[in-house]
């Protein structure tokens, strides 16, 4: 099986979309960050050598240093696919991410996004 392009970009490329979508709608980097670290478990160091050194989505993923159980909470659409459909796991968890920063650009309470 062919690998997703998505899975060898790096995660520092993808990013600053984040970011800047949830800047645009009024929410912070701080946020985008609070909820890449409570899907993963990465600390904000952490985090911040991910971006420096470039890490692609596989090895983002894959080396999480505790992904959280609560994920699976989270349901929706995204690229017109339901995320809780996905099958393959990386892609699932890519698109699980997308999805939370999705919720913060639309409005979300924190609480609500983390799946408190």
């Amino acid at each position: 099986m062919e690998k997703h392009r998505i899975y060898t970009m790096s995660f520092a490329s993808v990013y600053p979309h984040y970011v800047a979508k949830a800047e645009r709608k009024g929410r912070t980097k701080a946020e985008v960050d609070e909820i890449i670290q409570w899907l993963t478990g990465y600390s904000q160091e952490e985090l911040d050598m991910i971006l420096e050194n470039k890490t692609d989505f596989e090895t983002f993923f894959a080396e999480a240093p505790q992904m959280n159980s609560s994920r699976s909470l989270i349901k929706g659409v995204v690229c017109g696919v339901r995320v809780e459909n996905i099958e393959e796991p990386t892609m699932r968890e890519i698109r699980y991410l997308d999805k939370l920063i999705d919720e913060l650009a639309k409005g979300k309470k924190m609480e609500k996004i983390l799946r408190a």
